[in-house]
């Protein structure tokens, strides 16, 4: 009986533009948020590298060739690097200076090997999991990351031989040894693989194993620097790339792929979501200032109902819940739409070869939450602070 009382002065028009215009807000604040986070994580964890970082060289010329310009870092010139206001961080890749080869040293495997390159990066840029990532003279076995390219070696040899090839997870299995020698002597290490990158093409050792070759077998104490590792701020790859081109440098062709496709996607996604908070705070105006108006109109029989003692408490719940449940409706479909739209949109993205993570975000839920609350919070404080004008 009250509700039919109170509210049988709407104009259901004006109700019904100010929920959809919520719905689309919403709608599209959620997506905004998701995608944001799904691009921000995209990249990480698949490789050694995080999506941010690149490893650079300097481009080779024919002033290169004849040894006119240097294709190594000094010191000063990764101070410089590092000072721009865009890159977070900036270290050099460590590169042997002994001669060090690889081969199989297991009863199931047949005897292969090849000299090889090897590099160690700092341990804070390297995102495979283990616990592992250290050497010392006494350990059963030295850590190391293996390129892609070296499996897809191994597997071609293995084949040529007539011998099954063999997975990422088995090939972690098998013994493998280094040997490092100079012209006095030789030793052996046991070598395991604790994880594979498409990002660098010499195979990652941990520094301390590094500094023992090159101090050990090392063929001349001077050591430069090929290739520098450089973490980019979030969102401002443009800015490095510039760098990158202003400074004569080359980074690997599928990192730039992917920190041009998360600049693009991240600036797009930012936009929406500026687009969709303005979108979300208008139609709560419009919400507010329709509850404001349908109390207005009201004015005689909110009054009536004070006089004959109905509590000032019972009507402010009365209405607000009103219109909490009208957006709560309103965010659910929010959420299915959002649902909908992310399955499509997860499609497309795998079709196309783009493989992102399809699960949900808890900041995306958490923001249709707070939305939620702080509107449930301004629009009861709205009808309070107007019933009471009345019972004064």
């Amino acid at each position: 009986m009250l509700r039919k009382l109170l509210f049988h002065n709407q104009n259901i028009k004006q109700l019904i533009i100010a929920l959809i215009g919520a719905l689309l807000g919403i709608v599209f604040l959620i997506i905004s948020i998701h995608y944001l986070i799904i691009i921000r994580e995209f990249g990480s964890g698949s490789d050694i590298l995080g999506p941010n970082t690149l490893m650079v060289q300097k481009k080779v010329t024919n002033s290169s060739t004849l040894n006119i310009a240097k294709t190594d870092f000094s010191f000063k010139e990764i101070e410089k690097i590092k000072n721009e206001s865009f890159i977070k961080d900036v270290q050099p890749v460590q590169s042997n200076n002994f001669d060090i080869s690889i081969e199989t040293s297991d009863p199931l495997v047949p005897y292969f090997r090849t000299d090889i390159f090897v590099q160690t990066i700092p341990e804070n840029f390297i995102d495979v999991k283990t616990n592992n990532w250290n050497w010392k003279k006494v350990d059963d076995f030295v850590p190391m990351i293996m390129p892609r390219e070296f499996l897809v070696m191994l597997n071609t040899f293995m084949s040529a031989s007539g011998i099954p090839q063999i997975s990422e997870d088995l090939v972690k299995d098998v013994n493998f040894q280094f040997k490092i020698w100079n012209d006095n002597k030789t030793e052996k290490f046991k070598v395991k693989i604790i994880g594979f990158t498409n990002e660098v093409s010499s195979i990652l050792i941990p520094k301390s194993f590094m500094d023992y070759g090159n101090l050990t077998f090392g063929k001349t104490t001077d050591k430069k620097i090929t290739q520098i590792l450089i973490l980019g701020e979030e969102g401002e790859f443009g800015l490095v790339e510039k760098l990158l081109n202003k400074r004569g440098l080359e980074p690997k062709n599928a990192q730039l792929i992917v920190g041009r496709l998360k600049s693009i996607l991240g600036t797009l996604f930012a936009l929406i979501l500026a687009i969709s908070f303005i979108a979300v705070f208008t139609s709560f105006l419009v919400l507010i200032q329709y509850i404001q108006l349908l109390l207005t109109k009201n004015n005689y029989e909110i009054r009536t109902l004070l006089r004959l003692g109905y509590d000032l408490k019972q009507l402010v719940k009365l209405v607000a819940l009103y219109f909490h449940r009208l957006l709560g409706v309103v965010c659910l479909v929010g959420f299915l739409i959002f649902i909908g739209v992310k399955y499509i949109v997860n499609s497309i993205c795998l079709k196309g070869g783009l493989y992102i993570d399809t699960s949900f975000t808890f900041a995306s839920v958490l923001g249709l939450l707070i939305t939620y609350i702080i509107f449930v919070v301004f629009s009861r404080r709205i009808v309070h602070k107007e019933v009471s004008k009345l019972f004064a």
